[in-house]
């Protein structure tokens, strides 16, 4: 008897299917396939992050142990491990892409409006990279050292949600700072970065958009003081002034001048100095900022813990772009679930109910809040990386 539909099916309802159809057609995913549709390959990949499945023929013998609960998960039947190996291999990764662009505006409107912290009511965002090892004899593509291969994961993370804005995916031998040349910045929002990506031309360029930069200065950092504010020093804070840069080069760089803030960490008793092109938000506010960058380090730890993206399905290009993609539709949908569910439960105990529940037929939100083990557990229920969601 029916009693229901399947977890994996009540997850569904959170995709927007029409916009998945348009991501297929804009680069003719369905042309002349028989088989397996883009849809249901997505639904397979998506299936595996949220069980842990480790290869293609874990998936094929996973799905094929299901019988009619496949059916009522949306699929048609369990597809074998080369057709879909082919589909991973073939079908335009930019599919994927494009439909996780849908599910982060979908996340930004949900975080919209409200301070971040303080009176800072701006955007922020964080940007860094993390690098994913792999087999230079198996995939000889992702070019890094002389016997090593390996992919960086360029992430800008929202800080005002903690969810992935940008994501640009390059082979490890591409350095962090020449990402900077290919975001697109938004006026009056704000960036956080380390001193990787320290480049005074770069930044000129950024502060021309209209936006707003926080980094931390090099040792070697040369300056001329131009004014100074008084600051708190109870908070932290040491310094707060107007600087120009000293060198030929470095002012034709960066003509105008700069914000240095210097603060004394109160728990490591480390010295810091940040860099800003900002002039107006607290001297606090700068340092509060280069704090939260290191959310976008908790995320990268997050996702490699618990989703797919160091052991991979195929070995081209293509395949490995397109399981990092549905790994982060994945991050993404249950992320957005949790938010529009409005419920107390961690993201990482999300994610272990429905590795055990995803073809079961019971209510999403009951499956999600009648854990007992979530709800007691505080490594499970306490979520530090991603407070926002």
């Amino acid at each position: 008897m029916n009693q229901g539909r399947t977890v994996f099916a009540q997850l569904l309802d959170f995709f927007p299917r029409y916009e998945f159809d348009k991501c297929v057609a804009r680069y003719q995913g369905d042309h002349r396939v028989r088989r397996l549709s883009t849809y249901e390959q997505f639904l397979i990949l998506v299936f595996a992050q949220l069980t842990y499945r480790e290869s293609l023929r874990d998936i094929e013998n996973c799905l094929g142990a299901l019988g009619s609960r496949l059916y009522h998960s949306g699929l048609r039947q369990a597809p074998s491990r080369s057709t879909l190996a082919e589909a991973n291999e073939k079908r335009d990764w930019r599919i994927f892409a494009d439909f996780a662009q849908v599910l982060i505006r979908r996340a930004t409107e949900l975080h919209a409006g409200g301070p971040l912290f303080g009176d800072l009511t701006q955007m922020a965002y964080a940007l860094d990279s993390t690098t994913v090892d792999l087999c230079l004899s198996v995939f000889p593509w992702a070019t890094f050292r002389k016997a090593k291969a390996a992919i960086k994961l360029h992430t800008l993370l929202s800080l005002r949600g903690n969810y992935p804005s940008v994501v640009i995916i390059t082979p490890a031998s591409v350095h962090d700072v020449n990402i900077l040349d290919r975001l697109t910045f938004e006026a009056g929002s704000f960036y956080v970065f380390d001193r990787g990506y320290l480049d005074f031309k770069r930044l000129f360029q950024l502060g021309l958009t209209g936006a707003f930069y926080v980094t931390r200065a090099k040792k070697n950092f040369r300056y001329r003081k131009q004014a100074g504010r008084p600051v708190e020093r109870l908070t932290g804070l040491r310094t707060d002034q107007s600087v120009a840069l000293v060198g030929f080069y470095a002012r034709k760089s960066h003509p105008t001048l700069l914000r240095r803030v210097t603060y004394r960490d109160p728990e490591s008793g480390q010295l810091l100095v940040f860099l800003t092109n900002n002039f107006d938000i607290p001297a606090l506010s700068v340092a509060q900022l280069y704090r939260s960058r290191w959310q976008v380090e908790l995320f990268f730890k997050w996702i490699k813990q618990h989703l797919r993206i160091k052991a991979f399905y195929g070995t081209s290009e293509n395949a490995v772009r397109t399981q990092v993609w549905t790994a982060v539709t994945a991050y993404l949908l249950v992320a957005l679930v949790r938010k529009e569910l409005k419920t107390a439960t961690s993201l990482h105990a999300m994610l272990q109910i429905f590795s055990l529940t995803l073809v079961e037929k019971k209510p999403l939100f009951s499956a999600i809040s009648d854990n007992s083990v979530s709800k007691n557990s505080p490594d499970l229920n306490e979520d530090p990386c991603l407070p926002g969601f």
